[in-house]
């Protein structure tokens, strides 16, 4: 009789656990429906990369699920995360073609390189561009949720150009020394931007309408530990960019940090004084 209890005990509490489960499934999926109606679908990770979304929590995890590894030797892989990311581009309007990798047979290797042709986008000049394909991706973003709308509220003309250098055989910083890392130029993973050309036919510079940088600023320690001076205008009410140009400047670079992974402006370092660069790499640097 004890052993009779004892297994009917047991047949209960796995009976009670199997309808927990159930119940608990249940929930969940009913959880899940709420959410999929209910928020943004630039927030829920089992969506498709929308470009003409707003950059949501799930916007850089799904650019990362198109990056290849590092110097992968995987053909395939390379071939078919390329093809996923080509076809993001093209369901958004965007005019791509697939172009030769890069292999310096040294540390300079592009895998996955696309240049933008056209279509609803803002063009790069030079024209002829070549990057990998999540970075695309990126500016494509970038310039549709941040550039035009930054450009119309605060400088009251749409976005004719962006001045821009991509891929560069180099080390960081320009080093030659075979200790430095490449650069993400190297790799055809980011994009410098000296300037903005507006439809009215002004020119937006970084050199000139960055304005001065601030006291607190990485750039502004590095000048003093170095036995510098500080210009007239650091920490002055001008140097958080109340110009025009200077707060245009300031978003772009401040809303390119939740898309980019590096984002270094002039408050970095003197070598950034007349550039934006914009890398996709997986160091989360916003200065």
């Amino acid at each position: 009789m004890k052993d009779a209890s004892h297994h009917s005990g047991k047949r209960h509490i796995l009976a009670d656990l199997w309808v927990q489960l159930w119940q608990a499934a249940i929930v969940g999926a009913f959880a899940l429906a709420v959410l999929d109606g209910w928020a943004p679908s630039e927030h829920l990770p089992w969506t498709r990369l929308d470009l003409n979304r707003p950059v949501g929590v799930t916007t850089a995890a799904k650019i990362a699920d198109l990056e290849l590894p590092y110097r992968t030797t995987d053909q395939t892989r390379i071939d078919t995360e390329t093809e996923r990311c080509i076809q993001a581009l093209r369901e958004a309007g965007v005019e791509v073609e697939r172009v030769p990798d890069v292999d310096d047979g040294g540390f300079c290797v592009i895998q996955g390189a696309v240049r933008l042709t056209g279509g609803v986008l803002t063009p790069l000049r030079p024209e002829g561009l070549v990057m990998r394909c999540p970075l695309a991706l990126r500016y494509v973003i970038w310039e549709r949720q941040t550039l035009r709308p930054a450009a119309e509220e605060i400088l009251g003309s749409p976005v004719a150009e962006v001045e821009a250098g991509s891929y560069a055989c180099r080390r960081v910083n320009g080093s030659t020394e075979p200790s430095e890392r490449p650069s993400e130029h190297a790799s055809g993973n980011a994009l410098d931007i000296p300037a903005i050309v507006l439809e009215d036919g002004r020119r937006i510079t970084v050199a000139d309408g960055w304005g001065p940088i601030r006291s607190d600023s990485r750039a502004a320690r590095l000048e003093l530990e170095a036995g510098g001076s500080l210009p007239p205008l650091f920490g002055s009410p001008m140097a958080d960019g109340r110009t025009a140009e200077g707060r245009f400047l300031r978003r772009i670079r401040s809303e390119a940090c939740d898309i980019f992974g590096t984002v270094l402006s002039p408050e970095y370092n003197t070598a950034h004084r007349d550039h934006l660069h914009l890398d996709g790499s997986h160091t989360p640097l916003c200065s």
